[in-house]
């Protein structure tokens, strides 16, 4: 019976560890997956500048030969 008890103790501390393992896993997934949203967004956030800066001497160039 005591065997028994600590098996079944055993058994659900085991049970702990791997659903503490599990939403470890998940937790880390999903930071990864918002690591990787950032990452495109300040990417398409310098494409957007760098359009604009390109228009910018544009329009200064353009200005500079109608003088």
């Amino acid at each position: 019976m005591k065997t028994l008890l600590i098996l079944a103790l055993a058994a659900t501390l085991a049970g702990c560890g791997v659903e503490t393992a599990s939403t470890a896993a998940t937790a880390a997934s999903i930071k990864k997956q918002e690591l990787q949203q950032g990452q495109k967004t300040m990417q398409q956030s310098q494409q957007k500048i760098d359009a604009a800066v390109q228009q910018m001497q544009q329009r200064a160039d353009s200005s500079e030969e109608q003088k």
